[in-house]
């Protein structure tokens, strides 16, 4: 386990349990949003390139499924994806917490954003398009990770299970 994608809805909680991957495995971690999201929500001009060249590194662990410019290289230089397929009760609740919590603080986030009242109304916003997409970014990632063959998947359906598989990675010294 080398180079790791973590896979999942948003709101699952993908950058944490990346983050707490590449602390077991010390590999470097990197957040996809604060990669592809600039200054006003826009691509930056380096993106495509700065995700190709991480991901010719020999180790690596991105917390995403990859934005459609780049998915299909982060996926053929994965040698590992971690699925984070929890249900909707627990998604959903834990995106909407983040979403009004950053919209109430104006929290800056990716490329010094805010996400405002406003973006609430937009059929975009990461809540509203989880909602919406829930069933059918599950089933792609159902179908990716069986035709991806030269994946090891790891397929965990709570955040309990997701807690039991790090603790035997760490018990494996991995």
């Amino acid at each position: 386990m080398q180079r790791v994608l973590v896979v999942a809805m948003s709101g699952a909680g993908k950058t944490t349990a990346a983050g707490r991957l590449a602390d077991v495995l010390g590999l470097p971690f990197h957040e996809m949003d604060a990669l592809a999201i600039g200054p006003g929500w826009a691509t930056p001009p380096t993106f495509v390139a700065d995700v190709e060249r991480i991901v010719r590194e020999p180790g690596w662990i991105f917390d995403s499924w990859g934005p459609p410019d780049v998915r299909d290289t982060m996926w053929a230089a994965a040698d590992t994806v971690v699925w984070l397929d929890y249900p909707r009760r627990v998604v959903l609740p834990r995106l909407l917490r983040r979403s009004l919590s950053r919209s109430w603080h104006r929290e800056k986030i990716f490329g010094g954003n805010v996400e405002l009242w406003r973006d609430w109304l937009s059929p975009v916003h990461p809540f509203w398009h989880a909602v919406t997409n829930f069933a059918a970014r599950r089933a792609y990632l159902a179908e990716r990770t069986a035709r991806e063959t030269h994946l090891r998947t790891v397929h965990l359906r709570t955040p309990a299970e997701f807690d039991t598989w790090l603790a035997l990675v760490v018990g494996d010294g991995a």
